[in-house]
């Protein structure tokens, strides 16, 4: 198999439009690995329209540029030195973002679980008396209704959601900043290595800084791509299937909850962030 490294590896005999043409295929291609990809989905799954999931993919793709062109271009222009230790720290961060963005999916599990067991349930007295009525919502253009289950006390008013209102119809979370900010560590991580294969390749500087500015490029284009390619059976399911939605949602979090936890041991045990002989190989 033909490795990234080996790729770089023939740049220098490139001529320039070659040289730009393997810049940009490389950053499509670094779109695609699965942390990446993972850390996305989770934000894509309660976007309604198929407009926010390409910008989710642009806002992504430029957080992630900033931070590999500030990195990289500081270790190819200034031949900074990335300590052992920092290089697993970089990394260990998408761990801990991925795992952020699976907690409202576990908190939502462990609470269905918990119902389910009899164990979260909210008394109903002789004297309540239950309303079930529906209301009218419009999010992102969308208009829907559905059904809530009330009961009143006689001195609470609306004590009690006694149905659980369709969590497809919730009005999504603002994701720019979001994408914005899990792009700037997703970079962070991957910008030394980017930045040394670049180095070991394209011994001059300037080259070197103008290949990682095309890379930035495609990464962008690459992920923008896949997160149109990915939101679109989402924004399908919000728009049509109310129980498959749930389900996307909670399974692209619990995803992203197990994949950071997963990330999260290979880096701190396995290469041993928090031992005193750390290991650490840019990939």
């Amino acid at each position: 198999m033909v490795t990234v490294n080996d790729f770089l590896s023939s740049i220098s005999h490139l001529a320039p439009i070659g040289f730009a043409a393997l810049g940009f295929a490389l950053g499509m291609r670094h779109a695609t690995d699965p942390d990446h990809v993972v850390a996305v989905t989770a934000i894509l799954s309660r976007e309604r329209r198929l407009a926010a999931a390409t910008r989710t993919g642009l806002v992504w793709g430029l957080g992630h540029s900033l931070t590999v062109l500030a990195v990289g271009c500081a270790i190819i222009l200034l031949k900074i030195q990335v300590p052992v230790r920092l290089g697993l720290a970089m990394e260990f961060a998408v761990a801990i973002v991925l795992i952020l963005l699976g907690l409202p999916a576990v908190g939502s599990a462990l609470k269905s679980i918990s119902v389910a067991l009899g164990l979260f349930s909210t008394p109903i007295t002789a004297a309540a008396t239950v309303q079930v009525h529906s209301h009218v919502h419009s999010h992102d253009g969308i208009a829907h209704s559905h059904v809530h289950a009330h009961y009143h006390d006689g001195v609470t008013v609306h004590q009690s959601h006694l149905l659980e209102p369709d969590a497809a119809y919730r009005p999504a979370p603002r994701s720019a900043l979001k994408s914005f900010c899990v792009g700037l560590v997703h970079g962070l991580a991957g910008s030394a290595a980017i930045a040394l294969f670049v180095l070991s390749a394209i011994p001059q500087p300037i080259w070197g800084a103008a290949y990682l500015g095309v890379f930035c490029l495609g990464t962008v284009a690459g992920m923008m791509l896949i997160t149109t390619a990915i939101g679109a059976p989402m924004v399908l399911a919000a728009r049509r299937v109310g129980r498959l939605h749930r389900k996307l949602v909670l399974g692209s979090g619990l995803l992203s909850f197990c994949f950071g936890l997963f990330i999260a041991y290979q880096i701190g045990v396995t290469k041993g962030l928090f031992s005193a002989t750390p290991i650490w190989t840019p990939h």
